[in-house]
Parts: C-alpha cells; sequence; structure tokens
C-alpha cells in the first residue's frame, strides 16, 4: 500500500510537472511573439535607441520575421532609416535576408529610391535580388497570391478586451486590436448589415483586392473573417491613417 501511495504521487508529480511545463513555454513563446512584434514595431518607428535596448536583452531579434517574412533591415531599408538599419547590421542583421516575395533589403531601398540606404547596404555587401531587385530574372514573376486557408482568420484569435475605435463609417467600424501579439486595425462590418448582399458583395471585393496588393504606402492585408459573422477584415494598425469609406 505504501508503495502505490508513493506511485500515485509520484504519478501527480508529474501531471504537475508536464503542466508547469506547458504552461512556461506557452509564457515564452508569447513573451517571443510579443518582443518581435516590439521591434519591428520600433524599427517602424525608426527609433534606433529603442531598438538597441532591445538587441542588447537579445541579439536574436535582429533575426525576427514578420507576417510577410520580413526582418527588421526590410523595414529600415524601405523607409530609409540610417540609424535603424546601421545598428540592425552591427548586431549581425543578415543583409541579403530574402522576405516572402524573395526581395532583399537592398531591393526594397531600390524600389522606394532611398539612396543613402542604398550606399549603406552595398557597403556591407548587400545585393539586390528579389521581385525590385536588379539581379532578379528579366521577366518579373508576380508576387504569389495566398490561397483562402492562408488568410481566413479565427475570430477568436482577435483581442478587442483593450480594442479602441479609431474610425466609423456608413457600414461599420475601425477597432485597434491585438492579433497573435500584433497591434491591428480591424474593420467589422455592423451586426444589422452582415446579411445585406450589397454590403457582403463590397466587402468582398475590398478582400480580393487587398489580397493582391503590396505598396509601402498601401496598409498591409493580413487576414479576413469571412465564414462567420462580423465580417472582419484586418490590416496592419498605422498611427495617423485616416480611413475613408468604411
Amino acid at each position: 500500500m505504501s508503495t502505490s501511495a508513493e506511485e500515485g504521487g509520484g504519478g501527480g508529480g508529474g501531471a504537475s510537472g508536464n503542466s508547469s511545463s506547458s504552461s512556461a513555454a506557452a509564457s515564452a513563446t508569447r513573451k517571443k511573439v510579443s518582443r518581435t512584434s516590439l521591434i519591428l514595431w520600433h524599427t517602424h518607428q525608426n527609433d534606433p535607441s529603442a531598438v538597441k535596448k532591445l538587441l542588447e536583452e537579445d541579439r536574436d531579434l535582429v533575426h525576427a520575421r514578420d507576417y510577410d517574412n520580413r526582418t527588421p533591415l526590410h523595414v529600415a531599408s524601405l523607409h530609409g532609416w540610417l540609424d535603424v538599419a546601421k545598428c540592425l547590421l552591427d548586431y549581425g542583421a543578415d543583409v541579403n535576408a530574402q522576405d516572402r516575395w524573395k526581395n532583399t533589403p537592398l531591393a526594397d531601398a531600390e524600389g522606394a529610391k532611398k539612396y543613402s540606404m542604398i550606399e549603406l547596404l552595398k557597403s556591407y555587401g548587400g545585393l539586390s535580388f528579389g521581385q525590385n531587385g536588379s539581379h532578379f530574372e528579366p521577366k518579373p514573376v508576380p508576387p504569389p497570391l495566398p490561397n483562402k486557408c492562408d488568410w481566413e482568420i479565427e475570430p477568436s484569435e482577435l483581442d478587442f478586451s483593450t480594442s479602441t475605435i479609431v474610425g466609423k463609417g456608413s457600414f461599420g467600424e475601425i477597432l485597434r486590436a491585438q492579433w497573435r501579439g500584433t497591434p491591428v486595425a480591424v474593420k467589422r462590418i455592423l451586426p444589422s448589415l452582415s446579411d445585406d448582399r450589397l454590403v457582403i458583395q463590397d466587402f468582398r471585393h475590398e478582400v480580393n483586392l487587398l489580397v493582391k496588393l503590396r505598396h509601402p504606402n498601401i496598409v498591409q492585408f493580413l487576414g479576413a473573417v469571412t465564414e462567420k459573422k462580423p465580417l472582419m477584415l484586418i490590416t496592419e494598425f498605422c498611427v495617423e491613417v485616416t480611413f475613408i469609406n468604411s
């Protein structure tokens, strides 16, 4: 009996240990996602001090990737943020990393005509490959269009616990929310209009258009909720953006 009790106790301890390990792993994953979002955000905001502080704490963040496989150096190169790019390169950023469209940071800088950035990247051995690159095939290949399964988002993944309304329109409202640890803008169709045929048609047209677009002056499409109501469209969150005809 004594042995059984001990074995039983050991089993309970094992279950508890497994639970603790799972909880710790989940916590570590959330922390990693949060820090990845932070370095991409501070890079986008041209804040070299914040970027350097994050890299001092975790050098691996220099290789962070966003939803389009872009690194912080891609973001800095596209916007021409020289100080941020220099910091990233000094911490070992891959100057020839390729994003989802196979673009290198130099290709992005060339496409955006950021000439000082072009010179900086070349001085670190940067090459221009990809959709915008000068070393790509003579016949440009359009970026692959994602399948619906790639961008259909489960509503439960959206966190509205601290959401704020940033815009309203005739058909819906724009909210700042969180998706997988990243600040996003959510265009949510009013429930009263979710069955309106014309509204649904217009919504689907907008989704189909955004899936095909990629440009530094256009907010990045992340996904949409089309299988459940209310219908929602999710894009990257940009500060001081005006939403029209929402």
